[in-house]
């Protein structure tokens, strides 16, 4: 059925292109999860910009945000069979279709921002986007949500045994559904669509995102209390669908990526805009914010999972992306 349905959608492509040597211009659908103002429109409305600008008008891109086109995971499904064009995701749900992208979302990786783009701007990012096409999927850039921080509606979480007992949202993803399980948190898998209702009906306790996600999302509504934890440094990735990708020429192939750093660029810098004066922003629509939270006390109980990383991902891997040179 999923050949079927990528055959005819690279068919659908075919046609489109030779309108596009005719008269009209190839129009792509770009999926994203937040709202036009959010870190994720600024990259696609730069993605457009630069795509439009170096193909001539060849190709145009069209935004569709706030889950328009479905959860992320049913966006990366549909970028590999060719019914959504591009997807700027999250790499929370990225790991079921590429699983070396897990290695990412380990807690406490990456020290701050210049390491982290030191590490997917190199070598190593590059390593990592060539496992892509294996998976019938096409990875233009790396580009950033930010560190995450915990929400809930509970109590205040300065250290471990405060969230022990929350229950709170994670992505589809294992690697920080096991490292929550760890310091005893109950987390609870679930796309990002669903969230708002689930913390406003109580069905979870909480969440942890960036806070420019916790600002675009309005979590302050139904979150009392934030935890400035910085646990994770979360990755984003433009996606190409390989139906697009295999009707580009060599240039246009190249046009495309480079519009994608110029794009992943401009996410970074309203990412970091937005950590620098959201955590102000929350704390003036009522959240009580915690501060001073005791980050070596959650390093130290997640040191158990260290050694199954280590496994799992390989001792020498983790320790290039710790000890990079930047």
């Amino acid at each position: 059925m999923i050949f079927m349905t990528k055959a005819w959608a690279g068919i659908a492509f075919g046609a489109a292109m030779l309108m596009a040597g005719t008269v009209y211009a190839v129009e792509l659908k770009a999926g994203y999860s937040l709202p036009e103002t959010s870190h994720y429109g600024v990259g696609a409305q730069v993605l457009a910009e630069e795509i439009a600008k170096r193909t001539n008008g060849k190709y145009t891109v069209k935004g569709y945000p706030s889950n328009a086109l479905g959860g992320e995971r049913e966006m990366v499904e549909g970028a590999q069979i060719g019914t959504v064009d591009i997807v700027l995701t999250s790499t929370g749900p990225v790991g079921n279709f590429v699983p070396d992208t897990l290695i990412t979302d380990i807690p406490f990786l990456f020290k701050d921002y210049e390491h982290a783009h030191a590490v997917l701007d190199g070598p190593i990012g590059q390593e990592i986007l060539d496992k892509f096409p294996e998976h019938d999927l096409i990875a233009l850039a790396w580009t950033e949500n930010g560190f995450r921080n915990l929400t809930n509606s509970r109590h205040a979480v300065e250290k471990p045994e405060d969230a022990a007992g929350l229950k709170i949202r994670t992505m589809e993803n294992p690697v920080h559904m096991e490292a929550f399980s760890q310091i005893g948190i109950l987390p609870t898998p679930m796309a990002f669509p669903e969230l708002f209702t689930a913390l406003q009906q109580g069905t979870v306790d909480g969440q942890e995102n960036p806070i420019g996600v916790i600002v675009s999302a309005k979590f302050s509504e139904v979150q009392k209390y934030l935890s400035l934890t910085n646990h994770v440094y979360s990755p984003a990735l433009i996606i190409l669908s390989p139906v697009v990708w295999d009707g580009l020429t060599d240039e246009e192939k190249t046009a495309f990526k480079e519009a994608a750093k110029v794009a992943a660029k401009a996410m970074r810098e309203k990412v970091r805009a937005d950590a620098e004066s959201g955590v102000e922003t929350l704390r003036s629509q009522g959240m009580e914010v915690v501060d001073n939270v005791d980050r070596e006390a959650f390093e130290k109980a997640l040191e158990p999972l260290m050694a199954k990383y280590a496994e799992q991902f390989g001792k020498e891997r983790l320790e290039a992306i710790r000890n990079y040179k930047y």
